[in-house]
């Protein structure tokens, strides 16, 4: 992994570090360990940028931001798989983009036939028929939201949306996934953060996009990006950056996408990253 960034070169100070949480950031037990925090306060001190990169909603977002100091430091929050982009320090929106009001009850409806669980966010609630079913539960715990159950999801479901999310099985999910992909074609976007959930968004919103975004936002170029994850989705943002980290413990597919990889969120893989960034002595 060294040897990637010695040969590319890259300038902290000039480098936007975009980070998934989930199996990334944090480890299994959901938490930013004190060798990763450490690190990351190095990169900042060198005048690098930080941008959390995830699926989670904003709300789910902002306690991991505020853990690592953004709001006073400085960074950004890429929420709903790059439908939303704050800055932490202004809480002002960079970038915003909903679903279609009109495919919500298309959605709804698919949801039945499959026989999958819909959910969606409003405010510090996750919007669902089935508040028992246990990945709508997950999401809860992962997020720090409450569920609040309705009784029916299109008829409710009438305000702005960035993110639905449909949940079951992983085996079972990926042929949904397949046939959701089939039936939308380009006109909307789809796919897996885990093998369990599975996330829809408008057109064109994937983590790599939006990134471009906010590199143009900053004065930058893709040269400046190092992107580092470990799921489905995190792979458009790993192609696209200058250097691609997978985490030892990400997909296999993840890992195919990436310039080199990273030790496991569990072994404090990014302070590894940063380690190599900022051309520490330690041998990887």
């Amino acid at each position: 992994m060294r040897e990637i960034f010695r040969q590319r070169k890259m300038d902290p100070a000039k480098c936007l570090l975009a980070l998934d949480i989930d199996g990334t950031l944090t480890n299994s037990e959901k938490k930013v360990t004190g060798k990763v925090q450490h690190a990351l306060d190095q990169f900042v001190a060198a005048g690098g940028r930080i941008i959390l990169a995830s699926g989670r909603p904003t709300y789910g977002i902002v306690p991991v931001a505020e853990t690592l100091g953004l709001p006073e430091k400085g960074g950004y929050i890429l929420a709903y798989n790059g439908g939303r982009v704050m800055d932490c320090k202004t809480g002002r929106y960079l970038y915003e983009k909903n679903l279609p009001q009109d495919v919500i009850p298309v959605l709804a409806r698919q949801a039945k036939e499959f026989g999958v669980n819909i959910m969606t966010y409003e405010d510090d609630c996750i919007i669902t028929e089935q508040p028992e079913d246990i990945y709508c539960v997950k999401e809860s715990q992962i997020n720090h939201m409450k569920i609040k159950q309705v009784k029916s999801f299109s008829d409710y479901v009438i305000f702005p949306v960035t993110k639905c999310l449909l949940t079951a099985d992983g085996d079972y999910l990926q042929q949904v996934e397949e046939k959701m992909k089939a039936y939308w074609g380009e006109k909307l976007s789809i796919c897996r953060s885990e093998p369990y959930f599975l996330e829809v968004t408008a057109n064109g919103i994937d983590k790599a996009g939006t990134l471009a975004r906010v590199l143009e936002q900053l004065q930058l170029n893709k040269q400046n990006l190092v992107a580092c994850g470990d799921g489905f989705n995190d792979i458009s943002m790993i192609s696209y950056a200058e250097i691609g980290v997978a985490m030892t413990n990400g997909s296999e597919k993840t890992k195919a996408s990436a310039d080199c990889i990273a030790p496991s969120n569990d072994d404090d893989g990014i302070a590894a990253v940063i380690d190599c960034l900022l051309e520490n002595t330690v041998k990887l």
